[in-house]
């Protein structure tokens, strides 16, 4: 991607995307792991409305406000503009109703690789405002660690 595009990395953790690209990259997390981090809520970052190109969550949707999080993302995202979320597969307990969900946040599904058992990477974009209506569907089940 260019790197002209503006990109909000949230759940940032050490800020390793910023360090890898040349874009100007605004990096949110709830903990200070990098002085590049803003320490916030994702449900409330510090950046005016449409005013990034590139939203990432990155192993990053662990909230249980999660409708408060990705309509966050589309309040910053420009209209078009580009969502990632790249996550565990097994988190997803129906993905088709995620997909669905997130259409009623205002996103559009542009692709989805779900060929890894372990992460599924998804991209959208924006097509209009998240409904502010509760959103049936958008749930990710709690991470389950094994041990080896």
């Amino acid at each position: 991607r260019p790197a002209s595009l503006v990109v909000a990395d949230f759940g940032c953790g050490d800020c390793t995307l910023a360090a890898s690209v040349r874009n100007q990259v605004h990096c949110f997390d709830l903990l200070p792991l990098s002085p590049r981090v803003t320490v916030c809520d994702m449900a409330k970052v510090p950046l005016a409305a449409e005013s990034v190109d590139v939203a990432v969550f990155c192993l990053a949707l662990m909230g249980t406000n999660l409708q408060e999080i990705l309509g966050e993302a589309n309040r910053v995202l420009k209209l078009r503009g580009t969502l990632m979320v790249a996550e565990v597969a097994s988190r997803f307990e129906d993905i088709r109703a995620f997909l669905k969900a997130m259409m009623q946040l205002g996103f559009r599904t542009v692709s989805k690789d779900l060929s890894s058992s372990y992460f599924y990477l998804l991209e959208f974009a924006k097509t209009g405002p998240a409904r502010p209506d509760p959103v049936p569907g958008l749930r990710l089940l709690p991470c389950l660690y094994k041990r080896r």
